[in-house]
This record gives C-alpha cells, sequence and structure tokens, in this order.
C-alpha cells in the first residue's frame, strides 16, 4: 500500500532494544494523538435508521463526526469490555489469545505475553503517553504511562429505595455527586489539563469515560432532557428468540428475567430515559476535552478517535447490556478526525472493525506495525470514504462463538453446530434466522468457509471468578 503523501505524523523514530520501530520521513511538527473511548454506548447517536434518529442529545460526539469520517459500520471483537479493549489494544483477535469474556485470567494467554500495545509503540516513538478513566480493561499499556488515572465507579447514592427489579449494577437515577465530583468529569479535568500544558514533543493523551456503563447515576438536568412521554422504546418481538439455537438463547439466561421485570413494571421508559439521559452527560464531558482541544495550540496537528467497545441492549431480543453476537451487542461507533487528510461530513458504510485501529494509527504515525496483528489500516476510507473495503467485522464470545457481518448478512456460529443467519438488510433486527432456508444455503456455505475450525482457535484462558 502507498503510504500517504502527507505523512508529516511521522516520527525520528527510536530503535529499542535493537528492534526496529519503523521508517518514515521527518515531519516539521509531529502528529499527536488524542484517543476517546465511550463504555458501553451503542449506536442510537448516530443511526439514521434507527427511531432515535435526532432525538439523542449528543452534539459534541456529532459535532466531531461532521468534522471527519464517522465509520457507520464499526463492529467491535468482542461484545464485552475486557475482551474488546485486549484485543484493540493488542490488535490480537479474541479468538487468537482465548481472552473472550470479562474476568479471564488474561496473564495465561501466551500471545499477549509477547504482545505490544499501540500506546506501548508510541511511547517508545518518543510520544509523552498519558491515560485517563477506562481505556485498558485488564491488559494496557506494558511500558507504563508518563501520566495516568486509573478508572473507578462513582458511589451509589446512599438510601437509594428498593424498586421492583431489585439493586445494585441494574440502578438509575439522580445522582448526589455535584457533577464536577463524578469521576468521568475528574477524567476529562486531567484531558483538558495536558491540552493546556505546553508540550515539548508530540503526544498520546487517551480519555476513557465510564458512562453509560450500568448503573446509570447522573445529574438530574441529564433526566430532564428527555421527558418520559417523549421516550421512544425499542421495537421488540414477544417471540424473538423462539428460532435462536439454544446455546444463542444461552446468552440471555443472565439478563432475560431482568427484562421481563422491566416489562412488567413498565419501567423500560425510565430505562432508556436513564441511558439517554448518561449518554447525554458523557457526551457533555467529551466536548469539553474536545473544546480544550480547539482552544489548544496542538488543533491542527492532532488526530482525534472516538469509538465506543460495544454496543449495548435495552430489551431487544429479550436482552440488556452486552455479551451477545446480535447486532445490539457488536454494533459500535468510531470516528477519525486526521488534519491534512479527512473531509468534513465524510461517512462511510463499509463494514470495519475496532481492530483496524491499531495498524490505521501505526500508519498515519509513521510507525512500522508488528506482523502479528490483525485489522487492516483505514487510511484508504479515510481519504474516501466509498473506496473499495472487504469487510474486517468479525467478534467473538464465550467459548469461541463467533458472528460475521457484512453489507447484506449476518453470520454466527456456536459449538455443537449451531447457528444463525440473517439476511440483514431486510430484517436489521435480525428477528428471522435463515439458516434452514435452502435459499441461503450457498452464501451460508461461504461464511462457514470463512470461520476458523475449532481446533484453530486458542481455547479460552482460565477465568479469575465465576460468572462474567
Amino acid at each position: 500500500m502507498t503510504k500517504p503523501l502527507f505523512r508529516r505524523c511521522a516520527l525520528l523514530l527510536l530503535l529499542m532494544q535493537g528492534a526496529a520501530v519503523g521508517q518514515a520521513t521527518q515531519p516539521s511538527k509531529p502528529m499527536n494523538v488524542l484517543f476517546l473511548a465511550i463504555d458501553d454506548l451503542n449506536t442510537w447517536l448516530l443511526d439514521d435508521s434507527n427511531p432515535y434518529a435526532g432525538t439523542v442529545i449528543a452534539p459534541n460526539i456529532r459535532k466531531l463526526a461532521d468534522s471527519g469520517v464517522i465509520f457507520n459500520r464499526t463492529y467491535t471483537a468482542s461484545p464485552a469490555c475486557s475482551p474488546s479493549r485486549t484485543a484493540f489494544l493488542s490488535g490480537i483477535s479474541p479468538w487468537k489469545t482465548g481472552v473472550y469474556e470479562n474476568g479471564m485470567d488474561i496473564e495465561a494467554s501466551e500471545p499477549l505475553t509477547r504482545a505490544t500495545s499501540f500506546p506501548d509503540w508510541f511511547k517508545q516513538a518518543g510520544y509523552y503517553t498519558a491515560s485517563y478513566g477506562k481505556i485498558g480493561h485488564g491488559w494496557d499499556n506494558r511500558s507504563g504511562w508518563d501520566d495516568r488515572i486509573g478508572h473507578s465507579r462513582d458511589p451509589v447514592p446512599p438510601n437509594v429505595p428498593l424498586t421492583p427489579i431489585g439493586k445494585g449494577e441494574q440502578d438509575w437515577g439522580p445522582i448526589h455527586l455535584a457533577e464536577e465530583e463524578m469521576n468521568d468529569t475528574t477524567y476529562a479535568d486531567a484531558a483538558i489539563k495536558q491540552l493546556q500544558k505546553k508540550h515539548d514533543k508530540p503526544f498520546f493523551l487517551a480519555c476513557g469515560l465510564f458512562h453509560p456503563h450500568m448503573p446509570w447515576y447522573v445529574p438530574q438536568k441529564y433526566f430532564d432532557k428527555y421527558p418520559l412521554d417523549e421516550i421512544v422504546l425499542p421495537e421488540l418481538k414477544e417471540d424473538d428468540l423462539d428460532d435462536v439455537p439454544p446455546l444463542g438463547r444461552a446468552l440471555t439466561d443472565g439478563k432475560i428475567k431482568f427484562v421481563k421485570e422491566v416489562l412488567k413494571h413498565d419501567l423500560h421508559k425510565e430505562a432508556v430515559q436513564a441511558y439517554l439521559a448518561t449518554t447525554t452527560y458523557a457526551d457533555t464531558q467529551m466536548g469539553r476535552v474536545l473544546d480544550a482541544l480547539e482552544n489548544s495550540p496542538y488543533r491542527d496537528n492532532t488526530l482525534v478517535v472516538l469509538i465506543s467497545d460495544h454496543g449495548f441492549h435495552l430489551a431487544e431480543k429479550s436482552h440488556w447490556q452486552k455479551m451477545t453476537l446480535w447486532e445490539e451487542a457488536t454494533h459500535c461507533l468510531m470516528m477519525f478526525r486526521v488534519p491534512g487528510m479527512t473531509k468534513a461530513g465524510g461517512q462511510s458504510e463499509r463494514f470495519v472493525s475496532l481492530q483496524d485501529i491499531y495498524p490505521t494509527l501505526m500508519e498515519l504515525c509513521g510507525i512500522e506495525p508488528p506482523d502479528y496483528i490483525d485489522g487492516r489500516s483505514l487510511t484508504p476510507l479515510l481519504e474516501n470514504p466509498n473506496a473499495a473495503w472487504e469487510s474486517t467485522a468479525i467478534s467473538a464470545f464465550s467459548n469461541r462463538y463467533v458472528s460475521i457481518r457484512t453489507e447484506g448478512y449476518r453470520y454466527i456460529r456456536y459449538r455443537d453446530d449451531q447457528e444463525e443467519f440473517y439476511h440483514s438488510t431486510q430484517d436489521p433486527h435480525e428477528w428471522t434466522n435463515q439458516i434452514d432456508n435452502p435459499r441461503y444455503a450457498s452464501v451460508i456455505d461461504v461464511f462457514r468457509t470463512k470461520v476458523p475450525a475449532q481446533s484453530d482457535m486458542y481455547p479460552p484462558v482460565p477465568s479469575k471468578k465465576k460468572g462474567r
């Protein structure tokens, strides 16, 4: 692939312990990186095909998307926090590391012991690196950060009344803290301070927000932006799981009871309201960071990436949260703004993966990527969002279950010959499993050839604790 002529971001790269970090042209002003991550944010925000289009109040993320290229069809490598983040930071897909779920013993993955994260490469290449909030989840920058604040949850408000659906991680409501006391606000504050500092070398700055991960406790003013009588609920199908194989239904076992209780007690609108309120709080914090960049001397030589780590169910397919291989859990956000390359208003409908971030950042900043990473550089799509592209949208979960998403279809393979197949353009909700429909037999056969054999996939590493 011809490397972009703009390569202003390339560095005088270092040789670290005898290993060549890469070759690049010498820039007059190296490119900085602002990497933004939001936990559990689904695609209601920007997907014009859903009933929430135009109703999600997120002006700051929309503004960023409009200023560069938004990838409308981005998919996670795994629909849970730890395996997703481990995969895109390491560049190695879950089926090659054995890290498929939360709570797994990541140190037991032999491939990861030899991996180098992309933030590590930036540090080795002479960048100042800082991380605030939730970026990694069990696997992070092994060389350490020059400055770092790890993530933690805000305390649950005291004396929260019992509800018909119980307490704990499933809670929502107004928070008792002032907004400036909330953890995500402090992560944004730390990132802003870095953008206001004078840096004598290029920087890689990461800021990750916990919200809208549950529980959903944010200031009342964010709830007030979404009156209950204006809430639009997801479309549901009562018998949605009837044609799903047992292993697929099993992924909903932990949440189907909760969904039934939410619907039984008529709390669905309240839950969606809380999710939207928390989304707007997250947008506000990201907006503060983006405004600080706009007002800094780094605006014109800082590339910006914003992602969510996976999607989120709000009762679709009788499920709540993530950890399935359907559209709601695997579809996520990704957008880039690259000075000198992207044009405002770019929208790509190509099917891409969070795994494509690693090689993209390496190419944009002139660092030679290691040869073991998965994914492909998105630079052709950054230059031309409609360029030809073969889908890289592959997700994995649990015991080597795999989903492949293309422009027309979704194929899911579990174990024991259990499968699902959906005509996604005709059935965007994935309500009808077409795996036994002879009309699609030849298409399904092609998908089967694209899924590695179970024996070729890295077995799940041990869990540190029971459950997910």
